[in-house]
């Protein structure tokens, strides 16, 4: 079985060839720390930190696809529109990912309104977040207290569970879901993908949104820690840099964060410099991630970076960053899995086998410790209970109600 792209020298374990770049000493040390979740020549050892969230190329898997989800620093797949035909597909792309390793992810980023990556072939289009907040602040009648504020918390759990049911029943995982920014009305890249400015608005509608979610049996990821919303810039194409002070993000951004603690799955980090905290980016800080997400705010679940081929993330101190420099980078300041997008179309995929190798000589030079915490946090992400199958999903009454939810906003 091919571990990395480079072909040069081969050896033989146990009946299965490992192609390698770092020699057999190095590669058999990378292996004495995982676990079977590749070929089954290799005996059942303890547990293995697979960090490497990743791409695949189209609708089908290819042999390079196959070969890079068989890594054992790869520990799951996001994917594209590019990834879409129809539903028959997606499932059959899904059961041929799980095909490769059980213990694989498929994540998607799939919010509604415009971050939706599926929209046709009986997906249901999703509002944007920002109209269950407007649901909420309309005006009451006297006799009628709270009314909208409670249809639309009921309105967000039917939202959470209709997006993870039918992902669920063509086998995605889970979902970059809910954003937990502010609307200050600066970010274009947020807009009406947030529920509202008001902390506690956007607190009580992403915990009902994450209830539906896990009546669905899919967990979440809160993003984008400790808020993207001030900020105008997109990290996407630019470094943001938010100038206010940590206080005023802790009364404010990051207050959801704090209030959802024992509740998110899960947490995405901004690609965002803070400048009076720290600076690096916040997917980049220890001071944010550790001493302030983990040790302030008590958050217990798994921290995932944002896609690191953002520009947001591709440099440290006015220095660029190679992809793999940003992936040791985050995993060092405290992520538990790295995301890495897009690369799987760039130069054949030259960028991700480079990644590929990069980790694994970093691993056995000891420039990066896996961590068995971080690879228990990825695997509590994984769904417990089988998915609903579609044609049964449709029929359901469950779903049918929370359809009907939705239309009412």
């Amino acid at each position: 079985m091919d571990y990395t792209h480079n072909p040069a020298r081969s050896s033989t374990i146990s009946g299965c060839k490992l192609r390698h770049t770092v020699g057999r000493n190095a590669t058999m040390h990378l292996f004495a720390h995982t676990r079977a979740l590749a070929p089954s020549c290799f005996p059942v050892l303890p547990m293995h930190h697979a960090p490497l969230l990743i791409d695949v190329a189209g609708t089908p898997l290819t042999a390079d696809d196959r070969r890079r989800l068989r890594h054992p620093l790869v520990g799951g797949v996001i994917y594209f529109g590019r990834n879409w035909h129809n539903r028959e597909q997606i499932t059959a792309l899904s059961a041929a990912i799980k095909a490769v390793r059980k213990d694989l992810l498929i994540l998607v980023d799939h919010e509604g309104g415009r971050v939706q990556r599926f929209r046709t072939d009986g997906f249901t289009h999703l509002p944007p977040m920002r109209r269950l907040g407007q649901h909420w602040r309309k005006p009451d009648t006297k006799d009628k207290t709270g009314h909208h504020a409670m249809q639309a918390q009921q309105a967000a759990t039917a939202c959470g569970y209709v997006l993870a049911a039918e992902l669920r029943a063509c086998g995605v995982d889970m979902s970059f879901a809910p954003v937990l920014d502010l609307d200050y009305g600066n970010s274009s890249v947020i807009g009406d993908r947030a529920f509202d400015a008001d902390t506690r608005v956007v607190t009580m509608l992403a915990q009902r949104l994450i209830h539906g979610m896990l009546q669905a049996g899919m967990a979440h990821c809160g993003k984008h820690f400790p808020g993207h919303g001030h900020v105008r810039a997109d990290s996407h194409t630019h470094i943001p840099v938010d100038t206010r002070s940590l206080r005023t993000i802790l009364d404010n951004d990051a207050l959801p964060y704090a209030w959802l603690n024992q509740t998110l799955a899960a947490v995405m980090p901004a690609h965002v410099i803070y400048q009076k905290t720290d600076t690096r980016p916040a997917g980049f800080s220890p001071r944010w991630l550790q001493d302030i997400l983990r040790g302030e705010l008590g958050f217990g679940g798994a921290i995932i970076s944002d896609d690191l081929s953002m520009q947001g993330a591709r440099q440290l101190h006015g220095q660029p960053l190679t992809l793999c420099e940003g992936v040791l980078a985050a995993l060092d300041a405290g992520c538990d899995l790295a995301l890495v997008c897009n690369q799987s179309v760039v130069e054949g995929g030259k960028v991700l086998d480079d990644l590929l190798d990069g980790m694994s000589e970093a691993a056995v030079k000891g420039r990066w410790q896996a961590s068995d915490a971080s690879e228990q946090r990825r695997r509590t992400l994984l769904p417990t209970a089988p998915a609903l199958p579609w044609d049964d999903l449709m029929r359901s009454a469950k779903y049918v109600q929370a359809l009907e939810r939705l239309t009412a906003l």
